[in-house]
This record gives structure tokens, C-alpha cells and sequence, in this order.
């Protein structure tokens, strides 16, 4: 196999398995390669993958050691991706009655999810993260977006029982938005005790749902290492139930009778 297919094919494997160690010899067998070509073919991956600014190789050394693709979008790439969001949202014919914002074309153009999975990804790159947690529907294709970069499972907290996942667990909690009690349960078997998982959710006002998922995982005695919200709420009334998350916007004004909505971005480059 000539150098420039297999830098083609090792490419396409890294991005497949992000996350996931691999010896060496695994290379050297399925390219049919020397030990010392697939080095250098380490090296060249590498360094095009940061100056792309879409992650690095690492490698690891020793008998169990190997080489391993770590997904992290570049602050630069990351800014041009709010930047283009902002400018889509802030279009005034998304103003809906009640002062709500239309986001689902968003949330189901694969371009923009896979954006914000990426985004997500870099975010929480150096957390142990076990799971992704997510609660039906809105925050389901912005948790698999995730997930995939990350290379864990995706667990949907629903706000019914579903006959066929079994025996749940269900709490109760205070809507942030309606200030409402509603249910939210989880199957048993959704997660194992001991886990560490990020929670990925579409929209945060006060934090009531957000709330109620962490509450949800205490029952589970697994350790919740971090937040992703693709966009907040200005927040007014500092009533705010969450502190510790990212963000990836911020809805400044959405004004119903002027139609004028101001977005800013979140608070994801303080983070960093």
C-alpha cells in the first residue's frame, strides 16, 4: 500500500474511533507496514490534524501502550461556528408568540449539530465522562453529537415510562419555566453505579430541568462531571438554579412586539 492510501485510510480510522487506544502492531498489521513507517505516518496525521484545529494524536508508551485520536476543536474554529449560529438566530422571523424563539431547524441540520458536538467534545475533553445524559426531546440529537466525538452511550431521561426499558426510577422537580412539578424517570438499568456523565441540554432559563437531572442521578450514585447548554436565558431574576455549566449562547432580548432578538455567546470561551 502506497504511504498517501494509508495516511488516507489511518485518517478515516482516527476519526472513526475517537478516544480509543491502539498499538502499533495493529497498524503495522492491517497496512501491511513497517513499524517505523507507521511513525512517521503517526507524525504526518498529527500534525496536519492541529493545524487543522480538529484535535491531536497521543500516544502512550510501554507493553500496553499505543496511539490514540483526541477530538478538540480550536478556539478558532469554535468561534466561527457561534458566530454563524448568532447570526442565523438573531433573524427576526424567528420571534414566536409568547416570546419564544424557533430553534428547531437548528437542532435538525446535521451541520450545525455535528458543529456543536464538536464544541462540546473539546469543552469537556479532559473530564471522565462515562455517559452523556440528555432529557427527551429537544437535547436528543445535540447528546449523540456529543457522544459520538467522545465515543460513549447515549441515556435519555424521559418524562413517561416506557413499558419496554423496565423498572425506572422517577423523581419529581420544578419546571424553571412553567414552575410547575413534573416527572422525569430513568430505567434502572440505564446506567452503572459509579459512573461519571455530562449532561447535554438544549435550553436553560432558571436550571429546573437541568436541576432535576442532576437530582435524578444522585438516585443512580453516579457523579454528574459536567453541563453542556447549547443556549441560556439572560438571567434576570438570579433565580437561576445551575452555576457550574457551559454554554454555547446567550439569549440577551427577544422582544415579541419589536421582533428584535439579541444573542451573544455563551460563556463556553470563558472556559477555556
Amino acid at each position: 500500500m502506497k504511504r498517501s492510501e494509508r495516511l488516507v485510510g489511518m485518517t478515516n480510522f482516527f476519526l472513526e474511533n475517537p478516544r480509543k487506544l491502539f498499538s502499533l502492531p495493529y497498524f503495522v498489521k492491517t497496512y501491511d507496514a513497517a513499524k517505523s513507517s507507521i511513525s512517521e505516518d503517526i507524525d504526518i496525521i498529527d500534525d496536519m490534524f492541529r493545524k487543522m484545529g480538529i484535535g491531536h494524536l497521543d500516544t502512550v508508551s510501554g507493553a500496553s501502550g499505543g496511539v490514540y485520536y483526541t477530538p478538540d476543536y480550536s478556539e478558532k474554529n469554535s468561534n466561527e461556528a457561534i458566530e454563524e449560529m448568532i447570526s442565523i438566530l438573531e433573524d427576526e422571523k424567528r420571534v414566536l408568540p409568547g416570546g419564544y424563539v424557533y430553534m428547531s431547524d437548528l437542532l435538525g441540520d446535521p451541520k450545525y449539530v455535528r458543529l456543536i458536538g464538536k464544541i462540546f467534545a473539546s469543552a469537556f475533553q479532559d473530564v471522565p465522562i462515562d455517559y452523556i445524559v440528555t432529557v427527551a426531546t429537544k437535547g436528543i440529537p445535540l447528546a449523540y453529537a456529543v457522544a459520538e466525538v467522545l465515543n460513549v452511550p447515549v441515556v435519555i431521561i424521559r418524562r413517561d415510562p416506557k413499558v419496554t426499558e423496565g423498572s425506572t426510577v422517577s423523581i419529581n422537580y420544578v419546571s424553571g419555566s412553567s414552575r410547575k412539578i413534573q416527572t422525569m424517570v430513568l430505567a434502572k438499568r440505564s446506567i452503572q453505579e459509579g459512573s461519571n456523565v455530562l449532561i447535554v441540554d438544549d435550553f436553560m432559563k432558571a436550571g429546573g430541568t437541568i436541576q432535576g437531572m442532576t437530582s435524578l442521578m444522585q438516585e443512580f450514585n453516579v457523579t454528574v462531571s459536567g453541563i453542556g447548554v447549547l443556549a441560556e436565558a439572560e438571567d434576570e431574576d438570579e433565580d437561576r438554579k445551575i452555576e457550574d455549566y457551559v454554554s454555547l449562547l446567550k439569549f440577551v432580548e427577544v422582544d415579541e412586539r419589536t421582533k428584535h432578538i439579541q444573542v451573544k455567546k455563551g460563556n463556553y470561551f470563558n472556559s477555556k
